[in-house]
């Protein structure tokens, strides 16, 4: 027999039900759908308000960087002997546009370098120290002009200047000591903390805060600065309070955390690069030269310095970095090369600020044995790039400036010099070559 009939209002109920699962099941497919788009942030899953505005902003918007041209140019670029791994991310209107990793994690080997591949920051891994204890200052946890003997137990300056010099002074590079105080006897091994306490018998050039002379061991002292204040490691507390929160999850600051990866590159030396070890010197000293990333995480940080992370970083912990607090001629001489463009230069804390034909940039770069690095923004703009390679050559070093000046429409230069023709000497035995120094570059 069949089913009997079905009153009126009980297929009705059926159908409310019905429908009312439908609509749950489409809700939550928009909901899956819209959490796994766009850039997240790690905190609660979404973007930021100021960066979903400024990604919505940018797709409407045409690009001005010609990644056309940038493509070639990058393909010419690894062309030269000189290279052997590199890795370039792009950010338009606060939104990652262009990440692509070009050559090999090591010379010979096969492996690709992609957007995923860990490299070394080097010296730009001074602008996290800076940031955090400048994070820490806007918590009122610390003042920026307070004394550092306050927070740092080893670092002593001559004539006992570490009660005169600020935190600031440290993060400014403006501690009266000669450049590079104490370098060379990091690199041969010895204890950053007792360097940082030698400091004291050297001659002093200036009073605190008066000039400005690079230092790696004597920065490191921010890293006293930021345990003190947080109770935890140096790299626990950065970890906990910039990149989970930013979400940057391949950033590191070990040894092991580089080379137990299955997919990092190995460092380089020579005109005709050859892989040597990973040397830990400067990890010893992880606000001078500590950070490990791959090329997207480098690009989500200079997203946060372009103020799309208010919630990790504020606009006053930015500004408090980003401001310049000393001159650096020297920069100028180093950038001669480039001053058609670089008007003026200048240190903030952890970051150099420079007047470029105009307009208002910030940047760093770095260097240790067989690794380089860069990253160059337009805080206004919210454009900028970043790249990681694992050679010694500074050609690369030119692309920040073919690309910014696509961000601000100045005419195209051939920065990188991959138009000219440039006589090389023949390479040396190798047993001729002298090892690449193993310090941070500026």
């Amino acid at each position: 027999m069949g089913n009997p009939p079905q009153s009126g209002k009980g297929s009705l109920n059926k159908r409310i039900v019905f429908a009312s699962i439908i609509a749950l099941l489409a809700a939550l497919v928009i909901y899956l759908s819209s959490s796994r788009s766009g850039d997240q942030s790690s905190a609660g899953g979404r973007p930021s308000t100021e960066k979903a505005a400024a990604i919505g902003n940018a797709a409407k918007l045409p690009s001005v960087v010609d990644y056309g041209r940038l493509e070639q140019r990058l393909n010419r670029l690894m062309e030269e002997r000189d290279m052997v791994g590199l890795a370039v991310g792009v950010v338009e209107g606060g939104q990652i546009r262009f990440l692509k990793g070009y050559g090999e994690t090591s010379e010979g080997s096969g492996q690709p370098v992609n957007s995923n591949t860990l490299f070394r920051w080097a010296s730009v891994s001074k602008g996290v120290a800076a940031d955090m204890v400048a994070k820490l200052a806007d918590q009122g946890k610390l003042g920026l002009h307070e004394p550092v003997v306050k927070y740092s137990a080893s670092l002593r300056l001559p004539g006992g200047m570490e009660h005169r010099a600020t935190v600031a002074d440290v993060l400014s590079h403006r501690l009266g000591l000669f450049s590079h105080a104490q370098d060379s006897k990091l690199e041969d091994g010895m204890d950053a903390r007792y360097l940082r306490a030698t400091l004291a018998s050297l001659n002093a050039i200036c009073p605190p805060g008066t000039c400005h002379a690079y230092q790696n061991v004597a920065y490191d002292a921010s890293t006293e600065v930021v345990e003190r204040v947080t109770g935890k490691p140096y790299a626990e507390a950065v970890r906990e309070q910039l990149f989970l929160p930013l979400g940057m999850t391949s950033a590191s600051m070990n040894m092991g955390a580089l080379t137990s990866s299955p997919n990092w590159a190995r460092p380089h030396v020579g005109g005709n690069p050859r892989p040597v070890e990973v040397t830990d010197s400067y990890y010893r000293v992880p606000a001078a030269g500590g950070v490990n990333s791959n090329i997207k995480d480098l690009a989500i940080w200079m997203q946060a310095q372009m103020g799309m992370e208010p919630d990790v970083l504020s606009p006053r912990a930015l500004e408090a970095v980003q401001t310049a607090r000393a001159r650096t001629p020297g920069e100028l001489g180093r950038m001669r090369k480039f001053r058609e463009r670089i008007n003026t230069a200048a240190y903030g804390l952890g970051w150099r600020i420079y007047d470029y034909s105009g307009h208002r940039i910030v940047g760093h770069r770095g260097g240790v044995r067989g690794y380089r690095s860069l990253v160059m923004f337009d805080p206004q703009r919210k454009s900028g790039i970043v790249a990681l390679w694992n050679s010694s050559t500074n050609q690369p070093a030119g692309i920040e400036f073919e690309v910014m000046d696509m961000i601000l429409g100045l005419p195209p230069r051939d920065w990188m010099d991959l138009d000219k023709i440039i006589e090389r000497p023949p390479e040396p035995p190798e047993e001729l070559q002298k090892a690449e120094p193993n310090s941070t570059g500026p």
